[in-house]
């Protein structure tokens, strides 16, 4: 009986220490694994439409872990909280951004990372966010689907406008329009000939044009060197003639100036005795018109001094 329960006992510590040796090789391995991978939390302003658990990060094309985890940011529902993991020798930053993008045509995306300064220090745990946060930016599959609803609209705004560009009336209008251009096209065709005597008759007008042109430059230059040759004699003349100006008002000046009492005193006094006589030249006038009208008429008194006897008349 002691040696059976010695078995049992011996039995049982085995498989007590088999155990606790499977759970701390699990658990080894488990801190290993943690060990060589970080979590983070991408926080996205937009929907994930197409990510999924166990979705592809990539880091410049690399793919560096997986997708977690989706849920609603808890502090804001419009944004989007995607846990990630990714391997702990992935250099990100503080300044890494993170998009979603495309996977081939399947509708499947995948998260992309990218950091912009390499000297960016790393991105680490705090106290508010025990599990750091990567802001993702718009990406251009969201922008994309944001302006799907602008360009159906658009689409539809082009469609009714070619619907009423080729309405029946316009088909109509521009029909008469092509039938008319071959009527023209075809005038002109049948008026060809008198079209190139036209265009002939144009080119020799333009040609004498030209001609007259330039025979009328060279008119202008022949004047122009005239008048250079002949512009200093005439400005000479003219300066001259300014000098004598010139003299002749210092002259008059210089008169003025000697003769002022002279003149003031005519201008007074033989003014005041200019009238007068004129007044008695006028008188003086008129009794020489008169005697010569006595004179006229009576050529004998100026003889006889007496009137000359009336003839009689029986």
């Amino acid at each position: 009986m002691e040696t059976r329960a010695n078995h049992v006992l011996i039995g049982l510590f085995t498989l007590v220490v088999a155990v606790l040796l499977a759970g701390f090789s699990l658990w080894a391995a488990k801190f290993a694994s943690d060990s060589s991978w970080h979590e983070y939390d991408v926080v996205f302003s937009e929907a994930v439409t197409g990510l999924g658990i166990g979705g592809t990060v990539q880091f410049n094309g690399i793919t560096v872990g997986e997708v977690r985890r989706l849920e609603i940011d808890p502090r804001d529902p419009n944004k989007v909280l995607v846990r990630v993991r990714i391997k702990a020798d992935t250099p990100i930053k503080t300044d890494t951004d993170a998009r979603l993008a495309f996977v081939g045509l399947t509708g499947i995306t995948q998260i992309q990372l990218r950091s912009l300064n390499a000297k960016s220090p790393d991105m680490i745990p705090t106290e508010i966010n025990p599990v750091p946060r990567i802001v993702a930016k718009e990406s251009a599959l969201s922008k994309l689907f944001s302006s799907t609803d602008d360009i159906a609209t658009t689409a539809t705004n082009l469609l009714l406008r070619l619907n009423k560009t080729f309405s029946d009336d316009n088909i109509r209008n521009i029909s008469r329009t092509l039938d008319n251009l071959e009527k023209v096209s075809g005038t002109v065709a049948a008026e060809r000939g008198e079209i190139a005597a036209t265009i002939r008759d144009t080119r020799a007008a333009v040609a004498k044009l030209d001609s007259t042109l330039a025979s009328t430059d060279s008119i202008a230059k022949k004047l122009d060197a005239g008048l250079a040759d002949q512009l200093p004699e005439l400005i000479a003349k003219l300066d001259r003639t300014l000098v004598q100006y010139e003299a002749l008002a210092k002259n008059a000046n210089r008169i003025m100036e000697t003769n002022g009492d002279a003149i003031d005193n005519f201008s007074q006094q033989g003014l005041a005795q200019v009238g007068p006589a004129i007044a008695e030249l006028r008188t003086l006038l008129k009794q020489l018109r008169r005697l010569s009208a006595e004179i006229e008429q009576k050529p004998n008194a100026l003889i006889t001094g007496k009137n000359a006897t009336e003839e009689f008349k029986p």
